[in-house]
Formats: structure tokens, C-alpha cells, sequence
């Protein structure tokens, strides 16, 4: 198979078709998530790495759910691909309960836990009295994105199945209306303009348990009033049946992807524990380093995240041959994404860190963080399109095996033992870590290749 980029043009104008919008909605999300970044910094290092922290806990939270609508996702993408909407109506039912399910226990997980899941971040060497109020303001912050969380949840059931059936716009609407009143309500709430109190971190929070509700409502509001767009949505709500064997056979794929994002976010968490392990300074100097990443990285994912539906649709019309022919093209596509955008980043690395009022050592580690992760993005995209692909037609056990057991067999322990028993610096650390990166890409090549991704589950 040639692996020309000239060839099949269609086969990319499609991906571009859905990849694009998210692109545009995942990119002005993440340019504002820098912004408020920059503000908190403002506020001081001790509100950065709170807030930072906090964050962590939101992102294990945000990756579980989605990885529950995902693997409902798989065969919305398919059923559409054959045009049975009672099938995505389903599924999109499937999406709704779970989420709401998983939203409902991590509000009890962080009300109760707050204090000691924020703690376990603050064990390096510093400053106690830092350490005291980053924890402060880290299970206030938290406390307040609780009111959030179910919101995220229906957001994440809607979103997703609007990206499934190919209306990827919708959700960029919907995500930067949100993003409007964030951004507003942070320059508000966090210095206090307009009359209004100056509450730091504490604002930050209230702005975004508020865009959640915003973006929630722009989804559903469309939904309800465009029932030829989205058919799915007709007696969505009528019932809640879901024929028992069809949600054996979600929860057979559904379960494999939400233990693999949920290993793998608190395998990344692990990860920033262990560096901060070192040092506190590493806290605010991840941080500085995961904005301008998230800002970066936007264009593989939604092209990784492209791939996986057109794949999914392709596989669902029973296209079998046309789904393995072009799995390797839509790969290095994404590849070439990834390239060019981690060479924007490595040479930003030495100007962005600057913008922040914070010590001269956390620059330093901030840029040469940034400089590892440019270098290695080309094949965090190798990697992200073949996690997709893979997952696509529902091999979700391979897919967790291949993400999550890779973090938790070899980068986790790799980590702990350079944290606890070597002097090494975080900086060589958190290379030494993120180099594993390449044999995850041999592992997802070999996937690829060998074609037993490539099934129609409907």
C-alpha cells in the first residue's frame, strides 16, 4: 500500500471535513484554558499550582467519561455509517445514563477526598507554608468545579453523538459560547473588574462551573429545535429501554475504554506526582508547559479523533478493504500535523514561559519541558491516530493494553523508581520517561498492520 499523500483525496477532504471544526473548537478552548493560566499565574505560583493540581483531578474525571461515551460512540459511528437511527438513539441513551452515573460518584469522590487527593502533589522539597496554601486554594477550587461535573457529563453524551453522526460544528458553537463566558467571567471574578470581588483562583473556578452550563444548554437547545438534523433525538426521552443485548454488547466495548482512560489519567497524575516528587517547582513548571501542549497538540487529536469516526463509519457500511487501505495513510496524515505543530512549539519553548510571574528556575524548567514534548509530538500523533483506528472497530481490550498497560507496566514504575531511588534531575527524568514513547509507536504500527482492528460490530 503506497503512502503517498497525493493519492485518494477524497479519503483526506472527509477527514479534514470533521476534523477542521474540532480543530477550531478544541484550539480556541485550549488558547483561552492558556489565558486562564496566564491570569491565575498572575495571581501567584502558589494559585497556579493549586489550581493546577485541581485540575489533575478534573482531567481523570473528564477522561473517564469519555471514555464511557466512547465506547457507545464506536457503534453510533457504525450505525450511522448504515443509516439506523434507533441504533444511535440508543446509544445515545447509553451515553446519557453513564455519564450522569460516573458524574454523580465523582462528586462524592471529590467533596470527601479533596483535601488528601491535593495533598498527595505537595510531598516535594519546598516551602511548608507554600505548601499550605496551594493546598488551600487547590480544595477550594475543586469544591466549586464539583457543580460542574454533571454538566460535563451531558455535555460529553450530546457532544459526542453529534460528532459520531459527522456534526462536528454544533459542538464548536456550543464550545465557544462557553468559552465567551469563561473568559469574561475570569477577567470579572479573578481581579475583581466591574466592582465585583477579586477572588483569584477562586473566580476562575466560578466562570467555569458557569460556561459548563452555557455550553450545556447551546447543545440541547439545538437538538431539541433541529429534529431533521438530528433524528436520533426523537423519543430519545419517550423511554429509556435499551434491549439488554445490545447493552451487553456496548459494555463488553464501553468497559475496556473507560478503564483505559481512567487508568491512564491517574497514570498520568502518578507520573506528575513523581516529578513533583523532586521538586515542588515541577507542579507550576507541568503546568506552564501542559497550556501551550494542549494549545499545540489540537490538531492531531481532532485528526486522530477524525480518523476513528470515518473509520468507524467506513467499517460500518461493511467497507472492510477500504477501511484497512487507508488506515496507514490517515496515520501519517496526522503524523504531519504533529510535526509541524511540535516544531512551532520547540521554538516558542524559550519565549512562552516568560509571560508568567513566577521564579527564574520554574522558567528553566518549563521551556526544556517544552522542548521534550515538541520533539516527541510527531509520535504522540503516530500513536493517537493508531489508538483510534484500533479502537474504531472495537477492539477496546488491544486498545487498553496498548494505552493504559503501557503507562502503568512501564512509564509508571520507570518514573517511581527514578523519583525515589536516583538523584536524577526532573528534567532528564521526564525525558527518560516521555522517550517510551517511541516503543509505544512500534507497538502501534505492529496493530495497524495486522488488520484485526478492522470489523463490523452492528
Amino acid at each position: 500500500m503506497s503512502l503517498n499523500l497525493t493519492e485518494n483525496k477524497s479519503i483526506y477532504r472527509r477527514v479534514l471535513k470533521i476534523a477542521v471544526p474540532m480543530m477550531i473548537q478544541n484550539g480556541i478552548s485550549q488558547i483561552v484554558n492558556l489565558l486562564d493560566n496566564f491570569m491565575i499565574g498572575r495571581v501567584g505560583t502558589n494559585s497556579l499550582s493549586g489550581v493546577a493540581i485541581a485540575n489533575q483531578m478534573m482531567f481523570v474525571f473528564f477522561l473517564m467519561t469519555f471514555g464511557a461515551t466512547a465506547g457507545s460512540g464506536i457503534f453510533t459511528a457504525q450505525y450511522y455509517g448504515k443509516k439506523d437511527w434507533e441504533g444511535v438513539r440508543i446509544t445515545f441513551r447509553f451515553k446519557l445514563v453513564t455519564s450522569i452515573v460516573l458524574s454523580v460518584l465523582a462528586c462524592f469522590i471529590f467533596f470527601f477526598g479533596a483535601t488528601f487527593l491535593v495533598s498527595r502533589y505537595l510531598q516535594g522539597e519546598g516551602d511548608p507554608a507554600d505548601a499550605a496554601e496551594t493546598l488551600k486554594i487547590g480544595v477550594q477550587y475543586l469544591h466549586v468545579m464539583i457543580i460542574s461535573l454533571i454538566p460535563i457529563g451531558i455535555c460529553q453524551a450530546y457532544a459526542g453523538t453529534l460528532r459520531d453522526i459527522g456534526q462536528t460544528k454544533v459542538p464548536l458553537i456550543a464550545s465557544a459560547c462557553a468559552i465567551v463566558v469563561n473568559f469574561v467571567g475570569n477577567l470579572l471574578l479573578i481581579y475583581g473588574y466591574l466592582g465585583l470581588p477579586a477572588l483569584g483562583a477562586l473566580g476562575a473556578a466560578i466562570a467555569t462551573v458557569i460556561s459548563r452550563f452555557v455550553e450545556l444548554g447551546v447543545l440541547v437547545i439545538y437538538v431539541a429545535t433541529h429534529k431533521e438534523q438530528c433524528p436520533f433525538i426523537v423519543g430519545a426521552f419517550r423511554h429509556f429501554h435499551i434491549p439488554g443485548k445490545l447493552a451487553g454488547k456496548i459494555i463488553v466495548k464501553a468497559t475496556p475504554l473507560l478503564l483505559n482512560e481512567t487508568f491512564w489519567s491517574l497514570g498520568i497524575t502518578v507520573l506528575n506526582q513523581s516529578y513533583s516528587y523532586r521538586s515542588l517547582d515541577a507542579v507550576a513548571a507541568i503546568q506552564i508547559e501542559a497550556t501551550i501542549y494542549n494549545v499545540m497538540m489540537v490538531a492531531f487529536v481532532a485528526m486522530g479523533e477524525a480518523v476513528g469516526i470515518l473509520i468507524g463509519q467506513i467499517l460500518g457500511s461493511g467497507q472492510i478493504k477500504e477501511a484497512k487501505d487507508n488506515a496507514f495513510r490517515m496515520i501519517f496524515f496526522t503524523v504531519f500535523f504533529g510535526l509541524v505543530f511540535g516544531v512551532l512549539m520547540t521554538i516558542a519553548s524559550p519565549f512562552y514561559p516568560l509571560i508568567y510571574d513566577t521564579t527564574d528556575n520554574i522558567r528553566h524548567l518549563a521551556t526544556w519541558l517544552i522542548v521534550i514534548n515538541g520533539v516527541l509530538m510527531p509520535f504522540y500523533a503516530f500513536t493517537h491516530a493508531s489508538y483510534f483506528i484500533i479502537r474504531s472497530g472495537g477492539k477496546t481490550f488491544i486498545t487498553m493494553i496498548f494505552d493504559s498497560g503501557f503507562v502503568w507496566l512501564l512509564s509508571v514504575p520507570f518514573a517511581y523508581c527514578l523519583s525515589r531511588y536516583t538523584s536524577m534531575p526532573v528534567l532528564w527524568m521526564v525525558a527518560a520517561v516521555q522517550a517510551l514513547e517511541l516503543i509505544k509507536c512500534l507497538s502501534a504500527g505492529f496493530f495497524v498492520k495486522s488488520g484485526i482492528w478492522a470489523k463490523n460490530i452492528t
